[in-house]
């Protein structure tokens, strides 16, 4: 298996868009395609604000959007009645306890408008290995029977969190696993992380989208503060 040697976003000026099976995919946000899936290139790529994104049909496609949606956590909105169900939960919430559990469920959660998920089992397994390498990281929210029912997970670029999925088996896990991921991240002297690509439910929470060269200046002010968000 050998290294990519990823090319600088910032120098990425494709306009086209392509249709691959059902779908466009806008070139601007595809910065190349191929190579493995391995630890060493998802830490050179996260390293640089890139993420592969699993398309049947292709080689591996390796994103850096030209819109990167981001949510500062200065104007994090949480629902009032979100914020009461966190206040009174008696979930528990934990973090890299069932980082295989996590993953694995994000990958069997169905989504509008999509058939399938980018989360394939070579994703699974070498995700895994990432995060034994401690560069990949989960909440888990655990109900009172000691049952997992919801949780997220995501990358650790350098002091900047990069998220990736989201699962719930029960209303708001997933969304408190996020308002949980934050207070521990703001615990640590993080004031943002990356949501990659603009959602209603990210929206709704206050993220907004930056152009890429904006990302990318923010991403590497950040990695200079040597953060350590996970210890």
């Amino acid at each position: 298996m050998s290294s990519i040697n990823f090319p600088d976003p910032r120098n990425h000026e494709f306009t086209d868009w392509v249709m691959f099976g059902e779908y466009y995919y806008n070139a601007a946000d595809i910065i190349g395609f191929g190579g493995d899936l391995t630890v060493e290139n998802l830490r050179n790529a996260y390293n640089k604000g890139i993420f592969p994104w699993h398309i049947d049909g292709l080689p591996l496609p390796w994103f850096c959007p030209e819109s990167r949606a981001v949510l500062e956590f200065e104007n994090l909105h949480i629902p009032k009645s979100l914020n009461k169900q966190w206040r009174k939960t008696n979930w528990k919430f934990t973090i890299d306890e069932d980082f295989e559990s996590v993953i694995k469920g994000c990958s069997e959660m169905k989504r509008p408008h999509e058939a399938g998920t980018w989360i394939t089992p070579e994703f699974i397994e070498t995700y895994i290995e990432f995060h034994k390498l401690g560069e990949a990281h989960s909440v888990e929210v655990w109900d009172e029977g000691e049952n997992l029912v919801g949780g997220l997970y995501g990358v650790d670029a350098s002091g900047v969190f990069c998220g990736e999925s989201m699962f719930y088996k029960e209303s708001n896990a997933s969304k408190l696993a996020l308002v949980y991921l934050i207070e521990h991240l703001k615990s640590k002297g993080s004031t943002w992380l990356d949501t990659q690509v603009m959602t209603p439910h990210f929206e709704k929470f206050g993220a907004k989208e930056i152009p890429r060269k904006d990302f990318l200046d923010k991403l590497e002010q950040t990695q200079n503060q040597n953060l350590n968000l996970f210890e």
